[in-house]
């Protein structure tokens, strides 16, 4: 059989031979096939994490996608190629909280990371409680260089937009926006006197809010227990925010009173917004001095009355039960008449010391007497810009009286004297029951009406109220997690989607595709607030991870150094690609 097989290939070649068949070709190695990597669907994918978008919904556990500055993919978890990948297992992935009140127009100037701030997820910091960083006049300038305190800069600016943008550029860590202030207008055209203004005066300052709308203000902010802005009437007001409200602005109140007079003010803030047509919010609601505790009722009715007719009214709010501010707020508004020079002139008159003295004993009738609400023991010394008076800083003022073997009502005085109207006070004037209570409500969002600071470098010259460091961390641990006044899904819309549709920004305050990559991952089992207020510069901790427009600002807790911030405008704002709504007569 083998010999057969042997004779049968044989044959089989020699047909093959004889047919002229070409032999196969010899096998050859394939070239190599370039290899063309895919690129990456996302730079950034935070993979994992519990989400709330900020629509206050069901939170989920999903991935959320970033291309450049933008969210690209919130949704279930699937399938994805990244540059980088972020791990956020058993965290809550949200939207950038943004804080509806910040003083950080000079802090930001000296420590760009924002830390206090950054610490707690906050992304955009909105300005403007009454002043704000232009208009400016040449003398505004040389004023606002000489009542510098322990931060000190030079104006490179002129108007509102003029700083914003000066700020991008130097660079900031934060998202920044801002009012224009009613105060500042004010003192552009009338200076700091009691004076109403005329026709033309009135005129030159509703410019002058249509020219800040149209560099991308926010709205009009005022501040109405603090001279020369208490010099306003009703009326001047309508006319600003009318301005703003044209321009799909808003209108945002420290309002007149926060205490005696507290419903009539909530009540004046409802009727500027009915007659200018624009939103309008209440800084920092609160109720101040014990007689005035039982007023919240009231002034949740008020609102909530207002809101039903088609108004459309909020607040903000600090979660603790004092407030701060000035020394000098401690005296009658009439004593600041005329600018500080005037202030310190009349503190030189035995009279007039006198008559001061009187009425701060005694309820205002026409004004918000913080020094008979909070009492001597009440008031806290924590910033000082005359350096002989540093010592002084963390005592009250019944302490420092003691000290100098003076009344209370002349500690105060002396104090302004010795620091130019300068120094800064922390005062106890609030009811924790109602703080409590405010926390639930849905129309509430939340402002650490501080500064952005560290306990470092020249924040280490004065000290400052714990709700630079606390505020939202406090809210988000002991208020919501401990105490469960709110759902955590809500708590967290009303950190980011309801103030950013407050302002009428349309690409902020959500997780999903096509919004600015504004994001913060914490965890809501430890997220809390440290700052006390006998040591307040104490970082709040559970804030992991936050991306400010798509560029990782705080890393496992750690500021990264970026400074990604960008001005945020406002609806006016005249580069919107429809040319903004000032030019197309409003919209919000």
């Amino acid at each position: 059989m083998r010999n057969f097989l042997l004779l049968a290939a044989a044959s089989t070649l020699a047909i093959v031979a004889c047919t002229s068949v070409p032999a196969p070709a010899p096998t050859v190695a394939a070239a190599p096939v370039p290899v063309v990597a895919a690129s990456p669907a996302y730079d950034v994918l935070i993979r994992g994490g519990t989400i709330y978008d900020g629509s206050g919904g069901v939170a989920y556990v999903g991935d959320v996608g970033i291309r450049g500055d933008r969210i690209v993919y919130a949704g279930p978890s699937q399938p994805a190629t990244a540059a980088r990948i972020v791990d956020a297992s058993g965290l809550a992935v949200a939207p950038g909280f943004i804080n509806m009140l910040s003083w950080s127009n000079e802090s930001l100037m000296v420590d760009p990371r924002g830390q206090s701030e950054l610490r707690q997820g906050i992304t955009l910091e909105v300005m403007g409680e009454g002043w704000s960083m232009g208009p400016l006049t040449d003398k505004m300038k040389v004023l606002a260089v000489k009542r510098q305190g322990d931060v000190k800069f030079p104006i490179e600016w002129t108007t509102l937009g003029d700083y914003l943008n000066f700020l991008e550029h130097k660079g900031t860590s934060l998202n920044i926006a801002s009012f224009v202030g009613a105060t500042t207008v004010r003192q552009h055209e009338l200076g700091e006197g009691d004076v109403d203004p005329d026709p033309a005066q009135l005129d030159r300052m509703r410019a002058l809010v249509r020219q800040a709308m149209e560099e991308g203000a926010m709205g009009v902010g005022s501040s109405l227990i603090y001279p020369p802005a208490s010099f306003a009437e009703t009326a001047e007001l309508v006319a600003l925010v009318t301005e703003a409200g044209k321009c799909g602005g808003m209108y945002i109140s420290h309002m007149r009173s926060e205490g005696d007079r507290l419903v009539e003010s909530v009540d004046e803030l409802i009727d500027i917004s009915r007659r200018s047509g624009a939103p309008a919010e209440i800084y920092h609601l609160k109720q101040a001095g014990r007689a005035n505790w039982g007023k919240l009722d009231e002034v949740i009715a008020h609102v909530e009355a207002a809101r039903a007719a088609g108004l459309r009214i909020s607040a903000d709010m600090y979660t603790y039960t004092a407030g701060g501010t000035g020394v000098a707020a401690s005296m009658p508004p009439w004593v600041q008449d005329g600018g500080v020079a005037a202030m310190l002139k009349r503190l030189k008159n035995p009279a007039t010391v006198a008559r001061i003295k009187r009425e701060m004993g005694r309820p205002g009738s026409n004004w918000e007497n913080l020094f008979y609400h909070a009492g001597p023991e009440g008031i806290l010394l924590v910033s000082v810009a005359e350096p002989s008076l540093k010592p002084l800083i963390g005592k009250t003022i019944g302490q420092i009286a003691k000290l100098r073997g003076v009344s209370p009502e002349q500690a105060v005085i002396d104090l302004v004297l010795a620091d130019e109207g300068r120094s800064g006070a922390i005062y106890f004037l609030m009811n924790e029951d109602n703080v409590r209570r405010q926390t639930a409500i849905p129309w509430v969002s939340f402002g650490s009406d501080a500064e952005a600071s560290a306990p470092e470098g020249v924040f280490l010259k004065s000290s400052t109220h714990p709700r630079a460091y606390g505020n939202f961390a406090r809210f988000l641990g002991k208020y919501v997690r401990d105490e469960k006044t709110a759902p955590l899904a809500d708590a967290i819309r009303r950190l980011t989607a309801l103030p950013a549709s407050n302002l009428g920004l349309k690409d902020r305050g959500h997780l999903a595709p096509g919004m600015a990559a504004d994001v913060v991952l914490f965890d809501p089992a430890t997220i809390a607030d440290h700052a006390t207020f006998e040591k307040p510069m104490q970082y709040a901790t559970g804030v992991h991870d936050v991306f400010v427009n798509g560029v990782q600002v705080l890393k496992d807790g750690k500021p990264t150094g970026a400074t990604p911030g960008r001005f945020v405008k406002g609806p006016g704002w005249t580069g919107w690609p429809d040319g903004g709504a000032c030019r197309k007569g409003g919209s919000h």
